[in-house]
């Protein structure tokens, strides 16, 4: 059997594992959003905290689901987590910030895409709207939470939340959602990226000025190490801004940061929570693997031919050690991906479920199963 033969065989036992834990579990989330897990099953983070950064990646695992599958299951759990995340416009507007991408563009944005859905293209708009007007035009950039002392910081993160006003651009006719995210990706291409291809979590910047004035510590080891979950939304959060702009210098930089990433992994293929700290103790971050293999296999659509086999061969080679040392098949128990690593020094956010891990790893199946759509 071929080596292509190989990986699209475990693409598709891969593929079949997911599909018959995610029938077991999606039907038990009704009302619910998980984060982790407790005992084996998904928590229900959302009551705790409607407005949750995270609480937008289980609807569009969801949707993914529903996608390749056309389980019902799906659809339903997809559109009960949007209804849900009302509760975060209606309640908690105040306290939403630069991730409400990752809030309604793989709910909302994916319901409309798909399906048309009025009240979807609302909800994304709205979003959008909100994403827009945290951006400082003195300092050309998008600010990060909230806070007089954060007013001028920005994240490798906020790359990842930009489709959401390309998206809006296209919805609309109005180029200004996606000139504020081009301004934002310039500078971060200018700002967070280092000339090595890593980059900074967070940069300071003055906010009149937009002028660059220091590097607060963020979820990494420190200010100047190499955040690995940080890699990852560089490259897949630049691999868009090509996609939506055609802008050369966007995918010049995702394919910088992807080689750090892939040099950096390359002894066996399961990132370190970042790749400049300690030796000791050993830290993962299976998160930052899956997502950067979505962006690697993006990256790998769009290059040339003698290009693509770089990219696709590195993503595939992740997820397969991934799957063999941090996946839990067991079809009792409900997440997948393990050894997901929140930040680095907080030793209880160390090594365990995080749902952004699943949603990544199954967009990558996705994408391997020769899935056509762009679901950010």
């Amino acid at each position: 059997m071929t080596c292509i033969g190989e990986t699209q065989k475990w693409v598709k036992e891969t593929w079949d594992r997911l599909d018959k834990k995610m029938q077991i579990s999606a039907p038990k989330m009704k009302g619910k959003i998980p984060y982790t897990t407790e005992n084996g099953h998904y928590d229900n983070f959302y009551e705790r905290c409607p407005d949750w950064w995270t609480n937008g990646f289980w609807g569009g695992m969801m949707w993914i689901l529903y996608k390749k599958t056309n389980r019902t299951i799906y659809r339903d759990a997809a559109l009960d987590c949007e209804r849900l995340l009302d509760k975060a416009f209606y309640e908690y507007y105040q306290r939403l910030h630069h991730d409400v991408g990752f809030l309604w563009n793989i709910t909302a944005g994916i319901h409309y895409r798909l399906e048309g859905d009025t009240l979807s293209k609302r909800r994304v708009l709205e979003a959008a709207n909100l994403l827009a007007a945290r951006f400082n035009i003195k300092g050309q950039f998008i600010r990060a939470w909230g806070g007089a002392e954060r007013s001028g910081w920005t994240i490798i993160d906020t790359m990842m939340n930009l489709p959401l006003l390309y998206r809006a651009s296209q919805i609309t006719g109005d180029m200004r959602y996606s000139y504020v995210a081009q301004a934002h990706a310039d500078m971060t291409m200018r700002d967070h990226v280092r000339s090595d291809g890593s980059v900074f979590h967070i940069v300071q910047h003055d906010e009149f000025t937009g002028e660059c004035t220091g590097y607060p510590k963020g979820q990494g080891f420190a200010p100047e190490s190499s955040w690995a979950r940080g890699q990852a939304w560089a490259i897949y959060g630049f691999t868009l801004s090509y996609i939506f702009t055609g802008k050369q210098e966007y995918l010049d930089i995702a394919k910088r940061v992807a080689h750090y990433f892939i040099a950096a992994v390359c002894e066996d293929f399961l990132p370190r929570c970042d790749f400049r700290a300690p030796a000791e103790p050993v830290l993962y971050d299976s998160t930052a693997g899956v997502c950067a293999a979505c962006g690697l296999l993006e990256l790998a659509n769009q290059v040339g031919e003698y290009e693509k086999e770089m990219y696709r061969s590195a993503a595939v080679r992740m997820l397969k050690a991934i799957d063999k040392a941090f996946c839990n098949w067991n079809p009792q128990e409900d997440s997948v991906l393990q050894m997901g690593s929140h930040s680095y020094h907080k030793v209880e956010e160390r090594h365990r479920h995080i749902i952004y891990g699943d949603f990544f790893l199954t967009e990558a199946l996705y994408k391997l199963s020769d899935g056509e759509i762009l679901f950010w």
